[in-house]
C-alpha cells in the first residue's frame, strides 16, 4: 500500500513558521547563557542540549535546512548581543571557560546537525 507524499504547506505557513522558530532560537540562546552560567557543569550540558534539540527539531519538522538556519540563526544573534555587554563594563557573560564552551559549542551543535544524514522515510 503505497501512500501519496504530503503537500508542501503555503509560502505564509513556511515563512510564519521560519520567523517561529527564528524567536524561538533566541530565546533558547538567552534561556542558554542564564543556565549555563547559574548551574555551571550541569547547566552547560542542559543548554547545550536544548540548542542541539532545537536545531534538529526544526529541521526535522520543515524537512529542510532553513528549518535548522532559521532557529540558529535567532540563537547566535541573542548570544552574540549578550556576550557584548555595556558600554559601563557589565554584561551577562563573565568570560569564563563555560560561556566559550557554550558559544562554540551550540555553533557545533548547528554544524552537527547540519551534515548529520536523514533518517529514511518508513515504507509501511
Amino acid at each position: 500500500m503505497s501512500t501519496a507524499p504530503a503537500s508542501a504547506p503555503a509560502p505564509a505557513v513556511r515563512y510564519a513558521l521560519y520567523a517561529g522558530l527564528l524567536v524561538l532560537g533566541a530565546l533558547v540562546g538567552t534561556a542558554g547563557a542564564l543556565v549555563q552560567a547559574a548551574w555551571f557543569p550541569l547547566g552547560l550540558l542542559l543548554a547545550l542540549l536544548a540548542t542541539a534539540a532545537l536545531f534538529y527539531g526544526g529541521m526535522r519538522a520543515t524537512g529542510n535546512q532553513v528549518g535548522l538556519a532559521a532557529p540558529a540563526g535567532g540563537w547566535l544573534v541573542a548570544v552574540i548581543v549578550l556576550s557584548l555587554g555595556r558600554p559601563e563594563g557589565d554584561g551577562l557573560f563573565g568570560g569564563g571557560i563555560g560561556e566559550l564552551l557554550f558559544l562554540f559549542g551550540g555553533m557545533g551543535a548547528a554544524v552537527i546537525c547540519t551534515t548529520v544524514s536523514r533518517l529514511p522515510q518508513g515504507s509501511s
